[in-house]
C-alpha cells in the first residue's frame, strides 16, 4: 500500500469517528428532560426524584420513574429560595427554563479548529505555488505533456527548413514502425539535438515531430530542472524518464538544453556538488539507461552548442546534430505562403518580391512582419494589405519607429541630410555594392538622426576582399561627405565607424587579407553563426606579442583610412549630384529608390536601358 492510499484512508476514519462523536453528543441531549423549577418542587414534594447533582446554576438528576415521554433524566435551572418561596404563597407558577448549550460548546471549539486549518490550507497552497507544487513536489517532473490533438502542428505547418524536415521524418516513422528499422540489425539515434539561431522554428519542428507520430510530447526547459533545493534537478530528471518510458513510444524534448547542459568545470565555483552537475550527470546517465527499441526519442534544441558539455555529443546519447538555419530566399518564401493563409492580401503583394525585402530574417522575423504589415494596414483602415504596408513593416523593423516629434534645428538637418546622401552617392558608385533602396532624414528608433537602407538582391555566402573594402567606403560616405562639405566632422558617424573598424580588423586577423602579416587567422571571433553578427563583441584573448598587435593596430588603421580616401575623392568628384541631392532630400525628408536614380544616375555596373528598349 503506497503512501498515498494511507494518506486517503486516515482521512475515512477521522471523518467515520467524528460522526459517532456527533451521534453520541446528540443521543444523549435527546434523552435528557428539561423542567420546570416549580415541576422539581412538586416531584422532590411527591418523593419521586432518585438521586440530584447540584452546581450553583442547574440541577441535573434522575427519576424513580420516567416520565409520561419516557424520559428518566432531568435538568433544571435554579431559583433563588426567596424569590421562589413567594411565588409560591402567591400561586405563581415559577420555572427556570434549563439553557441548551450543546450547540455554544460544540460551536466554540469547532469554528476555531476550521478557521485555523483554512488558514493552514491557503498558506501550504501559496507555499506550494512558489515551491513548484509544495514540498511533496519537489522532485516531481515539470514536464507538460502534450498529445497528438494538443500540438496542433504537423510538417505543412513548418516551412523553410526542408534538411530539417527530411531528417526528422525518420524519426516520425521509426515511432510508428518501430521494427521496420531494425530488421536490419539498426537502431534509431538515442538523442537527435536540433541547432539554430534564435526564431528559426526548432521548437515548432519538435512538435512538428510529436504531432505528426500522434505521440505523447513531454516538453521542459533545461531551466526547469534546477531549484533551490541540491537534488531536485536530478530526481526531476529520473521522474521526467519514468513517465516517458511508461508511455513509450514518446518524444521527450528539452527546449534550451545550454542552461542544463552546459560543460562541468568551466564556472569560478563549479565543483562535484554543484546543482547543475549533478542533473547533468543523471541526464547523461538516463541517456545510457535505456533502449532506443522501446520507442523513447529525445529531442533537444539549443543555439550555444559550443559551450554544451562534450559527453552530451558523444555517440550514443545526442548522436545526431541538425541544423535549422536561417531561411534562404526560397525558403523564406515558402515560410511567407504559411503565414500569408490568414491575411488578407492586396492584388499587388507577391511573396517572392516580400522575400526579397528580407534576406537574413528568421521564421520569426517573417512571423512578425506578417503581423506588422496587418496591423499597419488595419490602422490606415485598408481592406487589405498592400506592398506598401510590408515595406513599411521591414522599415519599423530593421530601423525602429519614426521619430517625426524629434525636432532638429536646420543645422543638424543639414549635417544629417549631407551625411546621409554621402552613404548614397558612395553606394551607387561602386561596383558590387547593395542597392540603395530608400534615404530619409526623419529620425527612427533610439539614437537615428536618418538612415539609408540597402537591400542585397541575393543571399550572399562569401564575400571578396574588394567587395569588402567598397563596404567600408560606403560605411564612411556619411563622415567623408560632413568632411568634404563642411570641413569638420561630427558624432554622428559614431556607429559607422564601429562596424568598419570590426570589418578592417576582421579581415587582418580572421581573413588574412593583410600582406604585412599574410595568412594567418591571428584572431578567432567569440561570437558564432548561431548568435548573429549584432550582439556585442566578448573580450577577446589575445595570443600574439605586442609587436604583432601594434602591426595589427596599423594594418587596422590603413585600411579604414584608404576607405576613407576612397570616399572623399568620389564625394569631390561629384561635389554638384551631392549638392542638388541633399537639397532635394532638405525638401521631401525621403527619396525612394526612383527618385535617387533620377538625382544621381543608376548605380556602377547595372544594364543601361536605351531608346529601344
Amino acid at each position: 500500500m503506497n503512501k498515498q492510499t494511507r494518506f486517503h484512508i486516515g482521512y475515512w476514519v477521522a471523518a467515520i469517528i467524528g460522526i459517532v462523536l456527533l451521534q453520541y453528543f446528540y443521543s444523549v441531549n435527546q434523552k435528557v428532560e428539561a423542567i420546570p423549577y416549580s415541576q422539581f418542587q412538586q416531584l422532590l414534594q411527591e418523593h419521586k426524584i432518585d438521586r440530584v447533582a447540584v452546581s450553583d446554576r442547574y440541577i441535573q438528576g434522575t427519576l424513580k420513574e420516567p416520565l409520561p415521554d419516557g424520559k428518566k433524566q432531568f435538568v433544571t435551572t435554579r431559583v433563588d429560595p426567596q424569590v421562589a418561596s413567594q411565588l409560591e404563597k402567591s400561586g405563581v407558577t415559577y420555572s427556570g427554563q434549563a439553557e441548551n448549550t450543546l450547540l455554544t460548546d460544540l460551536l466554540s471549539w469547532v469554528v476555531p479548529a476550521v478557521v485555523f486549518f483554512g488558514l493552514w490550507t491557503f498558506l501550504a497552497r501559496r507555499m506550494s505555488q512558489g515551491l513548484g507544487g509544495g514540498l511533496m513536489a519537489i522532485g516531481k517532473s515539470k514536464a507538460k505533456v502534450y498529445v497528438e490533438s494538443d500540438t496542433g502542428v504537423r510538417f505543412d505547418d513548418v516551412a523553410g527548413v526542408d534538411e530539417a524536415k527530411d531528417e526528422l521524418r525518420e524519426v516520425v516513422e521509426f515511432l510508428k514502425n518501430p521494427p521496420q528499422y531494425s530488421r536490419l540489425g539498426g537502431r534509431m539515434p538515442k538523442g537527435i539535438l536540433l541547432v539554430g539561431p534564435p526564431g528559426t522554428g526548432k521548437t515548432l519542428l519538435a512538435k512538428a515531430v510529436a504531432g505528426q507520430a500522434k505521440v505523447p510530447f513531454f516538453s521542459i526547459s533545461g531551466s526547469q530542472f534546477v531549484e533551490m533545493f541540491v537534488g531536485v534537478g536530478a530526481a526531476r530528471v529520473r521522474d521526467l524518464f519514468e513517465q516517458a518510458r511508461s508511455k513509450a513510444p514518446a518524444i521527450i524534448f528539452i527546449d534550451e538544453l545550454d542552461a542544463l547542459g552546459r560543460a562541468r568545470g568551466l564556472g569560478p565555483y563549479a565543483g562535484g556538488l554543484d546543482e547543475k552537475e549533478q542533473t547533468l550527470n543523471q541526464l547523461l546517465a538516463d541517456m545510457d539507461g535505456f533502449d532506443s527499441s522501446t520507442g523513447l526519442v529525445i529531442l533537444a534544441a539549443t543555439n550555444r552548442p559550443e559551450i554544451l558539455d562534450p559527453a552530451l555529443l558523444r555517440a550514443g546519447r545526442f548522436d545526431r546534430q541538425v541544423l535549422v538555419d536561417r531561411p534562404d530566399k526560397k525558403g523564406r518564401v515558402d515560410i511567407l505562403r504559411v503565414h500569408l493563409r490568414q491575411t488578407k492580401l492586396a492584388a499587388d503583394v507577391d511573396p517572392e518580391k516580400v522575400a526579397a525585402l528580407t534576406p537574413g530574417f528568421t521564421g520569426a522575423d517573417i512571423a512578425n512582419l506578417v503581423n506588422e504589415a496587418a496591423l499597419l494596414a488595419t490602422r490606415r483602415g485598408a481592406d487589405a494589405v498592400t506592398m506598401a504596408d510590408f515595406n513599411n513593416a521591414v522599415e519599423r523593423i530593421v530601423a525602429g519607429l519614426e521619430k517625426r516629434n524629434r525636432l532638429l534645428n536646420p543645422k543638424e538637418r543639414e549635417i544629417v541630410a549631407y551625411h546621409e546622401m554621402g552613404h548614397a552617392l558612395v553606394g551607387v558608385s561602386l561596383p558590387g555594392t547593395d542597392p540603395i533602396h530608400k534615404v530619409s532624414i526623419i529620425p527612427r528608433g533610439v539614437g537615428a538622426l536618418g538612415y539609408t537602407i540597402q537591400r542585397p538582391t541575393e543571399d550572399r555566402f562569401v564575400m571578396t576582399q574588394e567587395e569588402l573594402d567598397n563596404k567600408m567606403a560606403v560605411l564612411l560616405g556619411g563622415r567623408a561627405s560632413e568632411q568634404v562639405v563642411f570641413g569638420h566632422l561630427s558624432t554622428g558617424a559614431a556607429d559607422d565607424l564601429r562596424r568598419v573598424t570590426d570589418i578592417a580588423r576582421s579581415m587582418v586577423t580572421k581573413y588574412g587579407m593583410s600582406q604585412r602579416l599574410g595568412s594567418v587567422a591571428y584572431e578567432r571571433d567569440p561570437r558564432t553563426f548561431l548568435t548573429g553578427p549584432n550582439l556585442p563583441m566578448p573580450p577577446r584573448e589575445q595570443d600574439y606579442g605586442e609587436e604583432t598587435a601594434a602591426t595589427i593596430d596599423e594594418e587596422v588603421r590603413l585600411l579604414v583610412q584608404h576607405a576613407m580616401d576612397r570616399a572623399v575623392g568620389i564625394l569631390t568628384e561629384k561635389r554638384d549630384i551631392l549638392e542638388r541631392s541633399a537639397r532635394r532630400l532638405l525638401e521631401k525628408e525621403t527619396l525612394d529608390e526612383k527618385e535617387l536614380m533620377a538625382l544621381i544616375g543608376p548605380p556602377v555596373g547595372a544594364p543601361v536601358k536605351t531608346a529601344a528598349e
